[in-house]
Parts: C-alpha cells; structure tokens; sequence
C-alpha cells in the first residue's frame, strides 16, 4: 500500500513504512484526511458518506504515528488512483438539458454555424450551478498533493524528526514546471498559427500545437513541418472534434485506430481529445506517449470531475499531463474575464505544491487585440518566472521525457550521503523533506 507514495516522492521504500489499521468496509464514499482533503474510497474506521458535502469524518484522527511506522484507516493507493481516474465521480454527474447525448449532438452539429456569443449563452445554461460544487475544489484541486504531504509528515513524526530523503520532482531542482499548448479548432486558428508562434517566440516560449486531423481544416505535411522546424511540438487533437469520440467503446476503438494512424503520420508523442471528453478505462487503445484531456477540476468542461492533482502521473503506459488552469475560451466567456488575475492565482496554488501549470490557448480566441493583449501578459508573466528561476518552461514531449526518467530512478546510499540511480540522474537532484515547527519543509541538497 506504500507504492503510489513511494512512486510520488522516488524515496527509498524504507522511509514509507504505512499500514493498514483493520480491514476496510465494503462501502465506498466520501472521507477527509485532515480538515480540508476530501477522499474518496473505503475505510476501517468511521462511515464514509455518498456525497463530499456536509460533515465527513476524519481518518487522520485514527491514524498513529509511532515507532518508525505509520497505521492509517485506508489504502493511500486506492484513494489516490480514485482520484487521478475519476472513480469517485461515477454515475453522479449533474446534468442540464444540454449535457445528454442527444443534445450534445445536436450542439456539434450546429456548433460550426453558430457564433461565439449564441455557443456562449447555451454554455451557460449548461453551466448553471457550477459554482455550487464543493469537490474537486475550484479553481485549482491539489488533494492528492494534500494526501502525500500528509502522510510524509506522519512518517516524519513516526520516526522521531530526521528527514526523509526523495528526488526532486523537476530537473535541475527548479521549483515548478509551466507548459503552453495550443488546441486548433477551425481554419481561422490555423491560419493563425505562424503569427501565434511569432507571439510566442517573443517572449522564448516554445508550446505545441493540437491539430485536428480530419473534416475541420485540410492538414499539408509542409505546415505540420513549418510548426515543428521553428522548435514547436506537433500532437493531435481528437479525430474531428465533433464531441463523441468516447460516445460509446465499440466506436472509440474504430476512432482511435485512425487517431494512431494520423499520430504516426504527424510523428506526434502526444495526444488530446476535443473538449476534453474523456474515458481513461479505454485509454489503452491510444497509441501516445501521453495524453493532455484531463482536467485538474473540471467544473466549467462539458464532462465534470477532474483528477484533483497538479502533477503528472501514469494511466498505464500512458502519462497524463493534467490540465491544471482555466482555459482561455472560459476565461474570457464564461467568466468575462480579460486580465491574467485568475490565471496567476493559479499559477500560485499549483506552484505552491511544485506541480505542473499547463495552458490550452485557444488560436481560434486569440484573434481579437483584447484577448490577444491577454495571452500576450501571461506570457510576459511566465517569462519573468522563468527568469527568476521560479519554472520549469518545457515542451510536453519535454515533460513526458523527464517523468519518465524520473519513474525509474532510485536513491542508493553512499557511507553517509544518498546518490541518484538511473537515467537523466545528472538532471536530477536530491531533496529532502524534514518537519519544521511541525509543519512539512522541503530543502535541496
């Protein structure tokens, strides 16, 4: 039951001495693990409850920290991956008139002639309440961050101060990690893409570029190689973004064969669905190094939920790199907003916790000066960062490289100090957590 904390942290197994307290019950709900981290799973100990709202009990009152190990009421394991796959959010999804099958077809159907202010109001309407869902927390959810420090702050008791030592989770030990992606949803955005990555290569950011491969616009190899030659990445985006590619499993699974023959062709790592429409039980059919279609909280995407994390993290083979900050379409037309203010409150949880901040701007909503001037202040934001040494910006091909390296290396010790094993060791650094006045501190090496 220690894997999933040992895979987080790369720290010797024997630092992660955790386990379970009883047996759990067969019932599966809502718990919290501290004040404010909500869980979802079974428990040993305590009721869980159907619905994350109301008064929850508190598993980290039955936890005991002592003698070196850890016994909790739960399996961490299980309670993380119930987040990361949705698994708490089941069949309890809150729907409007505009969320069902049908209607959603009907929206796609039409959405090619509908303008932007006529797509924003049924948005709305499909929006309605979504300010009234208490979990995953918005704008940013970072439980499964909540649930690691946690626990490594009862192995630190457990043993009586000290430290416990872990590899860093970005290379060169920068703090933080920032990736700028593109979706391209009609001809106007991929007009647009020369001028976008002129934009961005003002200001030294590479990003990628999702490429829808069929029926929206035509696609020329000499344009996928004009986006890739300038240092830019190339992914795909869906099949023809019509909204239901995971309408049901028989059909994803003839979509996804295309979908692995355009990633060839596009010589793509990576991939991301329309809307960010997702279904991780079938992701073993996508042929990518990684995909980028799940949300960190997903309260104002068409498909509620979101993975409550703002780090990387494995669907098999596959490495999800969340999207963790709202998207440009919804910042400016749902919340009518045109200043980086919420972004950079984002940016400060997510970095707060070391994890990934990873935009989809839009090149089809970026046409106009206001929003343009928007991006354009995030991206002067981001390179300041940068900078002053505060992020990590990369590519996600870049990303999906250095987590991977990361996933199997190990700590070794040497007489009395730890060395890093495995590849891309020179990038990594050693990290070591200690408690100070009580509270979880990180120092580098």
């Amino acid at each position: 039951m220690n894997q999933t904390f040992v895979d987080y942290y790369r720290c010797p197994e024997e630092f992660a001495r955790c386990f379970l307290d009883g047996e759990p019950s067969e019932h599966v709900g809502h718990f919290r693990f501290g004040p404010e981290t909500i869980c979802y799973g079974s428990i040993s100990k305590g009721a869980v409850q159907e619905s994350p709202d109301g008064e929850l009990h508190d598993a980290l009152n039955d936890a005991a920290a002592e003698r070196g190990s850890v016994r909790l009421s739960f399996d961490p394991g299980q309670i993380v991956n119930n987040l990361r796959f949705e698994r708490y959010y089941g069949g309890s999804e809150r729907r409007s008139f505009l969320s069902g099958g049908l209607a959603n077809k009907l929206y796609y159907l039409a959405r090619p002639v509908l303008g932007v202010s006529v797509r924003r109001h049924l948005q709305k309407l499909r929006l309605r309440g979504w300010r009234s869902i208490a979990f995953p927390r918005w704008p940013v959810d970072r439980t499964v961050e909540q649930i690691h420090e946690t626990l490594l702050r009862l192995c630190l008791e457990a043993q009586n101060g000290g430290s416990v030592p872990f590899i860093w989770f970005w290379p060169e030990g920068l703090p933080s990690c920032v990736a700028v992606t593109h979706d391209v949803e009609a001809v106007k955005g991929r007009d647009f893409c020369p001028a976008l990555m002129d934009v961005d290569e003002s200001f030294g950011i590479k990003s990628s570029f999702q490429l829808v491969p069929e029926k929206r616009y035509a696609l020329s190899r000499p344009f996928i190689e004009s986006i890739r030659a300038r240092g830019f990445e190339v992914n795909v985006h869906d099949l023809n973004h019509d909204g239901r590619l995971f309408a049901n499993e028989t059909e994803f699974l003839d979509r996804a064969r295309r979908i692995n023959k355009y990633g060839r062709a596009f010589g793509a790592y990576g991939f991301r669905s329309g809307a960010l429409y997702r279904n991780l039980a079938w992701y073993g059919a996508l042929e990518f190094a990684y995909d980028m279609s799940v949300p960190n909280a997903a309260q104002l995407d068409p498909q509620r939920g979101g993975c409550c994390t703002v780090m990387p993290y494995f669907v098999g083979k596959i490495l999800e790199l969340p999207v963790t900050t709202t998207q440009d379409y919804s910042l400016f037309f749902i919340l009518n907003e045109y200043s980086i203010d919420h972004w950079k409150r984002q940016i400060a949880q997510i970095t707060e916790k070391h994890g990934l901040a990873s935009f989809i701007i839009h090149p089809d909503y970026i046409l106009e000066p206001r929003t343009r001037d928007t991006y354009k202040s995030l991206l002067a934001y981001l390179a300041d960062l940068r900078t002053r040494g505060k992020i990590w910006s990369a590519l996600p091909r870049e990303i999906n490289q250095w987590w991977r390296a990361r996933s199997q290396m190990k700590l070794v010790r040497q007489k009395s100090s730890w060395v890093i094993e495995g590849p891309a060791k020179d990038k990594a650094r050693v990290a070591y957590a200690f408690l100070d006045g009580g509270r979880l501190a990180y120092q580098l090496a």
